[in-house]
């Protein structure tokens, strides 16, 4: 029992270690750019065992996508957009919760969404991080017409694709990377805009 302990442990710290490394260099290398062989030196494992634990590139992409997606801190999210009742407090938090995401994985999906043109399975992990991130916006949504707060003119399906336009990751990179706007003047800025593109406006 204590030797397949063991092995379990290093079976978890070995993928954990090709998962970080994978994660680095695409970042870094880009999609293209790296290697399996880069990510089983990083890592220090063969070849071979990169293959065996992420199945490859493509794998790993997945892989990585998949193990935030499937996050407790996702959990986290959904449980406290469930909870709001304050329409304001919601903006504000799913808000400064995209923002803090795409500073978390901002660097990996940019190589994700440059290759996914050229490289179905990574379109396919791609189409997976944009699934849950419109989960996320549609739960708000709901919650916003629950509260009875969303604009007369918006229902929830038309008011996640509001969020989705301002604040997706396609936003944040137009504000951060074209516009150079620093990421907390954007998520203010954000917050402003977005309360009045989904919220009734308050009785005078």
């Amino acid at each position: 029992m204590v030797a397949a302990g063991r092995r379990a442990e290093y079976a978890k710290a070995t993928r954990e270690s090709i998962l970080a490394a994978a994660r680095e260099l695409f970042t870094t290398k880009g999609y293209f750019g790296t290697r399996v062989e880069d990510i089983a030196r990083a890592a220090r494992v063969a070849p071979a065992t990169v293959y065996a634990v992420g199945g490859g590139k493509n794998g790993l992409i997945r892989e990585l996508i998949e193990t935030a997606v499937r996050s407790e801190a996702n959990v986290e999210i959904r449980a406290r957009i469930a909870a709001f009742t304050d329409p304001h407090e919601l903006i504000v938090f799913i808000v400064t919760t995209s923002a803090a995401k795409f500073e978390q994985w901002s660097g990996l999906m940019r190589q994700v969404v440059a290759a996914a043109p050229q490289e179905a399975a990574v379109r396919e992990s791609l189409e997976l991080a944009q699934q849950s991130m419109r989960d996320g916006f549609a739960r708000t949504a709901q919650r916003l017409a629950d509260l009875g707060a969303l604009r007369a003119d918006l229902d929830v399906e038309q008011a996640t694709d509001v969020m989705w336009f301002f604040i997706g990751n396609a936003s944040y990179f137009t504000l951060t990377d074209d516009l150079a706007w620093p990421l907390p003047r954007s998520t203010e800025w954000l917050i402003r805009t977005l309360e009045p593109a989904l919220l009734t406006a308050p009785a005078q």
